[in-house]
Protein backbone atom coordinates (compact mmCIF):
# COMPACT_ATOMS: atom_id res chain seq x y z
CA UNK A 1 0.00 0.00 0.00
CA UNK A 2 2.67 1.93 1.32
CA UNK A 3 4.47 1.67 -2.92
CA UNK A 4 0.70 2.63 -4.49
CA UNK A 5 0.77 5.53 -2.06
CA UNK A 6 4.23 6.61 -2.76
CA UNK A 7 4.13 6.36 -6.77
CA UNK A 8 1.23 6.42 -8.88
CA UNK A 9 1.35 3.99 -11.76
CA UNK A 10 0.38 4.75 -15.28
CA UNK A 11 -2.62 3.95 -17.14
CA UNK A 12 -2.52 1.81 -20.10
CA UNK A 13 -2.16 4.92 -22.91
CA UNK A 14 0.65 6.17 -20.09
CA UNK A 15 2.42 2.79 -20.86
CA UNK A 16 2.04 3.04 -24.47
CA UNK A 17 3.22 6.69 -24.32
CA UNK A 18 6.70 5.23 -22.17
CA UNK A 19 7.24 2.32 -24.85
CA UNK A 20 6.77 4.97 -27.70
CA UNK A 21 8.99 7.16 -26.06
CA UNK A 22 11.70 4.31 -25.22
CA UNK A 23 11.75 2.83 -28.36
CA UNK A 24 12.36 6.70 -30.18
CA UNK A 25 14.85 7.29 -27.72
CA UNK A 26 16.47 3.27 -28.32
CA UNK A 27 16.99 3.78 -32.35
CA UNK A 28 18.23 7.69 -32.55
CA UNK A 29 21.31 5.99 -29.92
CA UNK A 30 21.13 3.49 -32.20
CA UNK A 31 21.69 5.37 -35.56
CA UNK A 32 24.12 8.07 -33.90
CA UNK A 33 26.00 4.94 -33.02
CA UNK A 34 29.81 4.97 -34.41
CA UNK A 35 28.98 8.57 -35.76
CA UNK A 36 31.06 11.66 -34.89
CA UNK A 37 27.53 12.95 -33.42
CA UNK A 38 27.36 10.18 -30.89
CA UNK A 39 30.01 11.66 -28.62
CA UNK A 40 28.50 15.16 -28.93
CA UNK A 41 25.17 13.73 -27.87
CA UNK A 42 26.12 11.50 -25.03
CA UNK A 43 27.76 15.01 -24.12
CA UNK A 44 24.83 17.00 -24.64
CA UNK A 45 22.71 15.07 -22.51
CA UNK A 46 25.02 13.86 -19.96
CA UNK A 47 25.62 18.31 -18.89
CA UNK A 48 21.99 18.92 -19.65
CA UNK A 49 20.58 16.01 -17.03
CA UNK A 50 23.32 17.00 -14.33
CA UNK A 51 22.51 20.69 -14.49
CA UNK A 52 18.80 20.21 -14.29
CA UNK A 53 19.40 17.38 -11.63
CA UNK A 54 20.94 20.19 -9.75
CA UNK A 55 18.90 22.67 -10.08
CA UNK A 56 16.16 20.79 -9.21
CA UNK A 57 18.31 19.60 -5.82
CA UNK A 58 19.58 22.83 -4.73
CA UNK A 59 15.77 24.58 -5.58
CA UNK A 60 17.72 26.87 -7.79
CA UNK A 61 14.06 27.92 -9.34
CA UNK A 62 15.47 30.63 -11.64
CA UNK A 63 18.49 28.44 -13.27
CA UNK A 64 15.69 25.41 -13.43
CA UNK A 65 13.17 27.75 -15.71
CA UNK A 66 16.15 29.07 -17.41
CA UNK A 67 17.17 25.36 -18.32
CA UNK A 68 13.54 24.34 -19.49
CA UNK A 69 13.30 27.56 -21.77
CA UNK A 70 16.64 26.65 -23.24
CA UNK A 71 15.03 23.54 -24.77
CA UNK A 72 13.91 25.00 -27.88
CA UNK A 73 17.38 25.96 -28.73
CA UNK A 74 18.94 23.28 -27.73
CA UNK A 75 16.36 21.56 -30.43
CA UNK A 76 17.62 24.24 -32.97
CA UNK A 77 21.66 23.37 -32.30
CA UNK A 78 20.97 19.68 -32.65
CA UNK A 79 19.62 20.02 -36.20
CA UNK A 80 22.56 22.36 -37.33
CA UNK A 81 25.41 19.61 -34.87
CA UNK A 82 23.57 16.58 -36.47
CA UNK A 83 22.67 17.52 -40.12
CA UNK A 84 24.63 14.67 -42.03
CA UNK A 85 23.35 12.10 -39.19
CA UNK A 86 19.60 13.56 -39.68
CA UNK A 87 20.00 13.55 -43.80
CA UNK A 88 21.13 9.80 -43.84
CA UNK A 89 17.82 8.98 -41.66
CA UNK A 90 15.74 11.39 -43.80
CA UNK A 91 17.70 9.67 -46.98
CA UNK A 92 17.09 6.19 -46.36
CA UNK A 93 13.23 6.82 -45.11
CA UNK A 94 12.66 8.35 -48.86
CA UNK A 95 13.51 5.58 -50.71
CA UNK A 96 10.30 4.85 -52.14
CA UNK A 97 9.60 1.97 -54.58
CA UNK A 98 7.97 4.49 -57.39
CA UNK A 99 11.20 6.40 -57.28
CA UNK A 100 13.63 3.37 -58.42
CA UNK A 101 15.28 3.55 -61.71
CA UNK A 102 13.81 1.26 -63.88
CA UNK A 103 17.13 -0.35 -65.12
CA UNK A 104 17.56 -1.65 -61.20
CA UNK A 105 16.12 -5.47 -62.35
CA UNK A 106 18.21 -5.54 -64.85
CA UNK A 107 21.39 -4.79 -62.55
CA UNK A 108 22.46 -8.15 -62.24
CA UNK A 109 24.08 -7.78 -65.70
CA UNK A 110 26.66 -5.81 -64.39
CA UNK A 111 28.42 -8.62 -62.45
CA UNK A 112 30.64 -9.67 -64.45
CA UNK A 113 31.62 -6.73 -66.30
CA UNK A 114 32.67 -5.04 -63.01
CA UNK A 115 34.40 -8.57 -61.87
CA UNK A 116 36.41 -8.77 -65.04
CA UNK A 117 37.68 -5.11 -64.92
CA UNK A 118 38.32 -5.29 -61.29
CA UNK A 119 40.23 -8.44 -61.78
CA UNK A 120 42.21 -6.96 -64.06
CA UNK A 121 42.96 -3.40 -62.07
CA UNK A 122 43.91 -5.56 -58.82
CA UNK A 123 46.79 -7.63 -60.97
CA UNK A 124 48.45 -4.47 -62.10
CA UNK A 125 47.27 -2.82 -58.78
CA UNK A 126 45.66 0.11 -60.40
CA UNK A 127 42.98 2.69 -58.41
CA UNK A 128 39.42 2.14 -59.08
CA UNK A 129 35.99 3.76 -57.47
CA UNK A 130 32.74 2.68 -58.83
CA UNK A 131 29.20 2.87 -57.33
CA UNK A 132 26.60 1.25 -58.51
CA UNK A 133 23.64 3.85 -57.95
CA UNK A 134 19.81 1.80 -56.25
CA UNK A 135 16.98 3.96 -55.28
CA UNK A 136 18.44 7.10 -54.24
CA UNK A 137 19.83 9.51 -57.01
CA UNK A 138 22.65 10.69 -57.62
CA UNK A 139 22.84 13.48 -59.91
CA UNK A 140 24.69 15.78 -57.72
CA UNK A 141 27.47 13.59 -57.51
CA UNK A 142 27.57 12.79 -61.46
CA UNK A 143 27.88 17.13 -62.29
CA UNK A 144 30.74 16.87 -60.17
CA UNK A 145 32.76 14.79 -62.86
CA UNK A 146 32.43 14.40 -66.71
CA UNK A 147 28.57 12.71 -68.30
CA UNK A 148 29.83 9.72 -69.94
CA UNK A 149 26.14 7.68 -71.22
CA UNK A 150 27.59 4.67 -72.06
CA UNK A 151 26.92 0.26 -71.68
CA UNK A 152 28.83 -1.03 -69.01
CA UNK A 153 32.07 -2.83 -70.40
CA UNK A 154 34.89 -4.02 -68.60
CA UNK A 155 37.13 -2.74 -71.70
CA UNK A 156 35.62 0.98 -71.26
CA UNK A 157 35.87 0.31 -66.70
CA UNK A 158 39.42 -0.27 -67.18
CA UNK A 159 40.31 2.14 -69.60
CA UNK A 160 38.57 4.96 -67.62
CA UNK A 161 40.83 4.24 -64.64
CA UNK A 162 43.85 3.83 -66.67
CA UNK A 163 46.75 5.83 -65.12
CA UNK A 164 47.64 9.21 -66.44
CA UNK A 165 43.83 9.68 -68.60
CA UNK A 166 42.14 12.33 -67.41
CA UNK A 167 39.50 10.71 -65.86
CA UNK A 168 40.86 8.06 -63.64
CA UNK A 169 41.18 10.31 -60.52
CA UNK A 170 37.77 9.89 -59.32
CA UNK A 171 34.79 7.47 -59.70
CA UNK A 172 32.44 6.09 -61.76
CA UNK A 173 28.76 6.56 -61.36
CA UNK A 174 26.63 3.39 -63.17
CA UNK A 175 23.01 4.08 -63.00
CA UNK A 176 20.56 1.18 -64.45
CA UNK A 177 22.82 -0.61 -66.82
CA UNK A 178 24.68 2.51 -68.24
CA UNK A 179 27.52 4.46 -66.92
CA UNK A 180 26.63 7.61 -66.46
CA UNK A 181 29.61 9.53 -65.23
CA UNK A 182 33.69 9.49 -64.21
CA UNK A 183 36.00 11.37 -62.84
CA UNK A 184 32.87 11.91 -59.95
CA UNK A 185 33.92 13.95 -56.68
CA UNK A 186 32.31 11.15 -53.57
CA UNK A 187 32.42 12.68 -50.06
CA UNK A 188 34.52 11.80 -47.52
CA UNK A 189 33.21 9.82 -44.23
CA UNK A 190 33.73 10.94 -41.19
CA UNK A 191 33.40 8.28 -39.37
CA UNK A 192 36.11 8.68 -36.29
CA UNK A 193 36.41 4.54 -35.68
CA UNK A 194 37.97 4.01 -39.00
CA UNK A 195 41.37 2.66 -39.67
CA UNK A 196 44.17 5.01 -40.06
CA UNK A 197 45.64 2.69 -43.03
CA UNK A 198 41.97 3.63 -44.65
CA UNK A 199 43.04 5.90 -47.95
CA UNK A 200 40.71 8.52 -49.44
CA UNK A 201 39.69 6.01 -51.75
CA UNK A 202 37.89 4.01 -49.29
CA UNK A 203 36.89 6.60 -47.10
CA UNK A 204 34.97 8.17 -50.11
CA UNK A 205 33.54 4.73 -50.62
CA UNK A 206 32.47 4.82 -47.30
CA UNK A 207 30.59 8.67 -47.49
CA UNK A 208 28.67 8.03 -50.59
CA UNK A 209 27.14 4.71 -49.04
CA UNK A 210 26.41 6.55 -46.02
CA UNK A 211 24.10 9.23 -47.57
CA UNK A 212 22.70 6.85 -50.83
CA UNK A 213 22.21 3.55 -51.06
CA UNK A 214 24.94 2.94 -53.70
CA UNK A 215 27.16 -0.38 -53.81
CA UNK A 216 30.87 0.81 -54.56
CA UNK A 217 33.40 -1.52 -55.62
CA UNK A 218 37.16 -0.53 -55.03
CA UNK A 219 40.31 -1.62 -55.66
CA UNK A 220 43.33 -0.28 -53.53
CA UNK A 221 46.12 1.01 -56.02
CA UNK A 222 48.64 -0.07 -52.55
CA UNK A 223 47.68 -3.64 -52.60
CA UNK A 224 45.66 -4.25 -55.52
CA UNK A 225 42.84 -5.61 -52.57
CA UNK A 226 39.23 -5.09 -53.46
CA UNK A 227 36.71 -4.24 -51.04
CA UNK A 228 33.16 -3.32 -51.19
CA UNK A 229 31.03 -0.42 -49.53
CA UNK A 230 27.33 -0.55 -48.91
CA UNK A 231 25.06 1.05 -45.98
CA UNK A 232 28.15 3.01 -44.54
CA UNK A 233 30.42 -0.24 -44.11
CA UNK A 234 33.47 -1.52 -45.96
CA UNK A 235 34.08 -5.31 -46.66
CA UNK A 236 38.09 -5.21 -47.33
CA UNK A 237 40.16 -7.78 -49.41
CA UNK A 238 37.35 -10.16 -50.86
CA UNK A 239 38.68 -12.72 -53.04
CA UNK A 240 37.36 -13.57 -56.78
CA UNK A 241 34.47 -15.73 -55.38
CA UNK A 242 33.30 -14.17 -52.08
CA UNK A 243 33.44 -10.94 -54.53
CA UNK A 244 30.89 -12.19 -57.14
CA UNK A 245 28.76 -13.87 -54.44
CA UNK A 246 28.28 -10.29 -52.57
CA UNK A 247 28.00 -8.70 -55.58
CA UNK A 248 25.66 -10.96 -57.36
CA UNK A 249 23.04 -11.02 -53.66
CA UNK A 250 23.18 -7.04 -53.67
CA UNK A 251 21.89 -6.64 -56.64
CA UNK A 252 19.93 -9.20 -56.90
CA UNK A 253 17.46 -7.57 -54.61
CA UNK A 254 15.04 -5.22 -56.77
CA UNK A 255 13.60 -3.33 -52.95
CA UNK A 256 14.98 -2.58 -50.13
CA UNK A 257 13.61 -3.51 -46.72
CA UNK A 258 11.84 -0.27 -45.88
CA UNK A 259 10.35 -0.81 -49.34
CA UNK A 260 8.67 -4.38 -48.91
CA UNK A 261 7.53 -3.19 -45.90
CA UNK A 262 5.56 -0.27 -47.31
CA UNK A 263 4.34 -2.84 -49.63
CA UNK A 264 3.09 -4.82 -47.39
CA UNK A 265 1.17 -2.19 -45.12
CA UNK A 266 -0.04 -0.68 -48.47
CA UNK A 267 -2.12 -3.65 -48.96
CA UNK A 268 -3.12 -4.13 -45.26
CA UNK A 269 -0.94 -7.35 -44.79
CA UNK A 270 2.07 -5.96 -42.49
CA UNK A 271 2.49 -7.11 -38.90
CA UNK A 272 4.41 -7.03 -35.83
CA UNK A 273 7.13 -9.10 -37.09
CA UNK A 274 7.15 -7.32 -40.26
CA UNK A 275 8.07 -4.21 -38.53
CA UNK A 276 10.83 -5.92 -36.80
CA UNK A 277 12.79 -7.15 -39.89
CA UNK A 278 11.96 -3.47 -41.66
CA UNK A 279 14.07 -2.59 -38.73
CA UNK A 280 17.09 -4.36 -39.12
CA UNK A 281 16.77 -4.82 -43.18
CA UNK A 282 19.95 -3.16 -44.08
CA UNK A 283 21.93 -4.77 -41.59
CA UNK A 284 21.00 -7.76 -42.86
CA UNK A 285 21.81 -6.67 -46.50
CA UNK A 286 25.27 -6.68 -44.57
CA UNK A 287 25.52 -10.53 -44.08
Amino acid sequence: MQLKELFDLPSFAGWVEIFVLAAMFYYVFRLFKGTRGAAILSGLIIVYGALYIITVLSRLDILNWLLSRLMLYISLAFVVIFQPEIRRVLARLGRQPMWRSNGIASQKSLVEPIMQAVQLLSKRKIGALIAIEREIGTRALQDSGTRVSSVVSSELLATIFFPHTPLHDGGVIISGDRICAAGCLFPLSQKEELSKQLGTRHRAAIGITEETDAIVVVVSEETGAISIAYNGRLRRGLEEERLRRVLSSLLRREHTGLARFREKLKAGEADLSDTVLMTFAEEKDEK
